[in-house]
């Protein structure tokens, strides 16, 4: 797009945010109904229960490293049909597994083709963004993630308790059906140079050299979304646990929170940083994560629910626009992708240590100790300020 055009709803962009939206919409529909399932259908424990969690996720992250050298290479029109391919395939094959074996192996193909499929989404968006809007441009097309992820699994939930779980698979797998047209019709639309540009970039065809400012954010995201795997792995169990009756309502919730102090904390980041929203969020989160493991009716979990979505949809976006921000323009690639590996490896370790957890202890218990994650983002991240503090101090002149 010329720099000159300075429209940011285009169809393009309007597209590509549609197409984000339905393929997290269908992952999250799926992702918290799917431990549910194979308990009763399986007989599943806690463990097999974190690994049907966390083997997708680690899935996913293995296809983004193999996809970000084939976006090097210009073939995104492959990726996103591959990828929409493998996820059905994996979607309906949920349907026909005999066993947890079968059901865990069907989760890593889908976790590779949405793996390839997240991946090449936004690196399109950035490309038909206006420069001088891509900041406001990404941060209106992660909204479109951030809403898929708070209300995806109140939909699947619910479809799983009132129609079963055929009915829900069905229906994801039509999710990823409406993709393909609009992906279609999208790279038939755009330009070539916006669906495979050139494989080296101009300057003497090296790669751009991996950025360590991006590990300390990371790895935050890393902590907070351990968390978020906690509540998609656990949510339900935890529900019939404490004979809670509508345990699904919890990202209803949590999403109205999200929607609430999403852009709300964009303007607060424009103007002050990441300093004037993290703190706070996590200590939200904190609150809410504690506050949970002491459920006993719906309503105080849906009260948890919409201070843990105040935390979070503070510190997500934050986070992203951080890692975006140290990075110069041509490494946007590298920090999106690792912003959404970081995700992915926070749920998968947290499904996979909190279900150890929950095997040992209780569900309940389970929250209580998952908000020692956030304890120690904060601690990390306080130490972090004052080194810098610090460091600006000890620069100045005399």
């Amino acid at each position: 797009m010329q720099d000159n055009n300075q429209k940011l709803w285009t169809q393009p962009f309007i597209i590509l945010t549609l197409c984000n939206l339905l393929l997290f919409l269908q992952l999250q529909m799926i992702l918290s109904s799917i431990p549910v399932y194979a308990k009763s259908e399986f007989h599943a424990n806690a463990l097999e229960v974190s690994l049907i969690t966390s083997l997708f996720a680690l899935s996913a992250i293995a296809a983004r490293l193999f996809s970000g050298r084939m976006l090097e290479k210009g073939h995104r029109s492959v990726l996103i049909f591959v990828g929409l391919l493998l996820a059905l395939c994996g979607t309906l094959g949920y349907q026909w597994a005999a066993g947890i074996v079968t059901l865990i192996l069907m989760r890593m193909v889908f976790g590779i083709g949405f793996g390839m499929s997240s991946t090449a989404f936004p690196t399109m968006a950035s490309d038909v963004l206006p420069l001088k809007r891509i900041g406001e441009g990404m941060g209106y097309f992660g909204l479109s993630t951030s809403l898929a992820m708070s209300i995806g699994p109140t939909i699947g939930l619910t479809m799983l308790k009132s129609y079963g779980f055929s009915s829900l698979v069905y229906s994801t797998a039509a999710v990823i059906i409406v993709i393909v047209p609009l992906a279609f019709y999208l790279i038939r639309r755009l330009p070539k140079n916006h669906i495979e540009p050139p494989a080296v970039e101009p300057a003497e065809g090296k790669k751009p050299a991996f950025n360590r400012k991006l590990i300390l954010p990371a790895a935050l995201n890393g902590l907070m979304s351990l968390t978020y795997g906690g509540l998609l792995g656990f949510i339900a169990l935890f529900g019939e646990e404490a004979h809670l009756s509508n345990p699904a309502f919890f990202f209803l919730f949590n999403a109205a929170a999200v929607l609430i102090v999403r852009p709300i904390s964009g303007r607060i980041y424009d103007r002050s940083g990441h300093k004037m929203l993290l703190i706070p969020g996590s200590i939200l989160m904190i609150v809410s994560l504690v506050m949970l493991s002491f459920a006993h009716t719906n309503w105080w979990l849906y009260t948890t629910a919409f201070i843990y979505g105040l935390g979070f949809g503070v510190m997500q976006p934050s986070l992203q626009a951080w890692m975006i921000q140290v990075v110069s323009p041509k490494q946007r690639g590298m920090a999106n992708g690792m912003f959404l590996n970081s995700l992915d490896f926070g749920v998968a370790i947290g499904a996979l240590v909190l279900g150890a957890v929950a095997k040992a202890t209780s569900y309940m218990a389970m929250y209580r100790y998952s908000a020692i994650a956030i304890v120690l983002f904060l601690v990390i991240y306080l130490i972090q300020m004052r080194t810098s503090s610090a460091n600006k101090t000890s620069v100045k002149p005399s």
